[in-house]
């Protein structure tokens, strides 16, 4: 089980407490939920039960924290990990190895277990997770969500006490969130003792024993799922219990006017590896298109390819009228990527803002950056160091960073992953505003929640191959 008793935990260097007098406990055969806006302690309260708080972090505990009965602050961290597994928002920060079979098989490896049996065990644990197909790929080229799938993966290779779960959706598509909801009733009927951090209430709801929510460190909610009407949601900026899956119903557009950008006869494949755009093109216009697709699809690679990160193996790329380089396409392209660290690279919020203003040559930096901080609710953290931020908090950075740029063509790739409801509806707000100023906004999500709110049009991946006179049009 978990148990907390009247926690306190400051960070080194900081003079206020991240959290305040926790007291909970998750039995075994349990699962509890907490969540809360971005920077409210959640992330620090992982910390805390998996003992990163303080044996790596450092700081200053006050109260107990015990896992199967053992006071983290007596145990060493490399033990308190074989009680406790952690899947971690960004699960490309816990992978060891190179390979995904590698991988799900490290924690068993460094137990000593058998061979033989860690086989068997790597292949049940594969095909429970659908992993099978990937077994022999490298990590790095599977999609933020498979990453996602290897991380669980991994974990469920051996008994587990106790299991965190960091965002754990952010990345998947609404089936394999089903499924995830399905293996924790089977975790929970193994007595695993279950906590999970998620800002996504609506597939939880048949899941969870008990909700948490907390607000600047402390407790101001302990209940059940009832409990979050939508007056309280509303106040500490939760999100939906319920949700519509609209992806199916959003219309695909006949062609009007000239497009903002055209793509035409593109094909692509990473290396020793089939083609998985085969002779597409498409159109993108003024409004806002959701690119939905599987887990694997091939929506990130559309996003880069777009943006010419990725070199087309043909293609003609157009951009109101005029045919472009590849490579070009970035000058009139903006894009978030999935993993915001990725994109975030000065000491402070201030200077990324000021910095991605400057690149796009825009005068008046300063102000400008100022208006971005006030648009995405950044004004608090204007000097704090970008890769000190919460998950949420770097989200929010990445897209004002993006709108900062002024594109003709703006891609998101799961730009709500890690955000809670008050900061989705900005992010729809402010995504609103750039169509409405004509602008082509594309957006890989697998959030019902954003797709409700925002979106025109759709395309569907993966792309079946199409003539030039028939394009995919937003």
């Amino acid at each position: 089980m978990i148990e907390l008793k009247n926690v306190t935990y400051t960070y080194p260097h900081s003079d206020r407490p991240a959290l305040s007098n926790l007291s909970f406990m998750v039995r075994p055969g349990e699962a509890i939920l907490v969540t809360g806006v971005s920077g409210c302690g959640k992330s620090t309260l992982i910390r805390l039960i998996n003992g990163l708080c303080p044996h790596y972090y450092g700081g200053n505990v006050e109260g107990t924290i015990c896992i199967d009965g053992k006071d983290n602050m007596k145990e060493k961290l490399c033990d308190i990990s074989h009680r406790v597994g952690t899947l971690f928002q960004n699960p490309e920060s816990q992978f060891f190895a190179l390979g995904v079979e590698e991988e799900i098989s490290f924690i068993s490896e460094c137990k000593g277990v058998h061979p033989k049996e860690i086989q068997t065990k790597l292949s049940q644990t594969a095909e429970r997770f659908n992993l099978k197909p990937f077994l022999k790929s490298i990590i790095h080229e599977l999609s933020q969500g498979q990453k996602q799938k290897v991380g669980l993966a991994s974990l469920m290779m051996e008994p587990l006490k106790a299991l965190i779960l960091d965002e754990p959706t952010g990345n998947l598509d609404p089936e394999a969130t089903l499924e995830l909801a399905e293996e924790i009733k089977k975790l929970k009927a193994q007595g695993v003792a279950i906590l999970i951090v998620d800002h996504r209430l609506y597939w939880l709801k048949d899941v969870v024993d008990k909700v948490i929510v907390l607000e600047k460190g402390k407790v101001v909610r302990e209940g059940i799922f009832p409990d979050l009407d939508s007056e309280f949601r509303e106040k500490y900026g939760l999100r939906k219990l319920e949700v519509t899956d609209k992806r199916l119903l959003l219309p695909v557009k006949t062609s009007s006017g000239k497009p903002i950008m055209k793509i035409s006869k593109l094909s692509f494949s990473y290396p020793r590896q089939p083609e998985i755009i085969t002779d597409a093109s498409l159109e993108f216009q003024q409004g806002i298109c959701g690119i939905f697709g599987d887990n694997g699809a091939g929506k990130t690679t559309l996003a880069r390819l777009i943006t010419g990160l990725n070199k087309a193996k043909s293609g003609t790329f157009q951009v109101k009228g005029k045919t472009i380089r590849q490579k070009d396409c970035l000058k009139h392209v903006a894009v978030v990527l999935q993993n915001s660290d990725h994109q975030l690279y000065m000491r402070t919020v201030f200077e990324e803002l000021r910095a991605s203003l400057e690149a796009a040559g825009c005068k008046g930096g300063n102000d400008a950056a100022e208006e971005l901080l006030g648009i995405f609710d950044l004004q608090e953290l204007r000097d704090r160091h970008p890769h000190s931020l919460s998950g949420g908090q770097k989200q929010r950075l990445v897209i004002a960073c993006a709108f900062a740029k002024k594109p003709d063509v703006i891609i998101l790739d799961e730009p709500t992953s890690g955000l809670d409801g008050a900061n989705l509806k900005r992010i729809a707000g402010a995504l609103k505003k750039l169509s409405s100023e004509g602008k082509a906004v594309l957006v890989i999500t697998h959030d019902l929640e954003l797709v409700d709110l925002i979106c025109d049009t759709a395309l569907h991946l993966p792309l079946p191959v199409q003539t030039a006179n028939q394009p995919f049009i937003n």
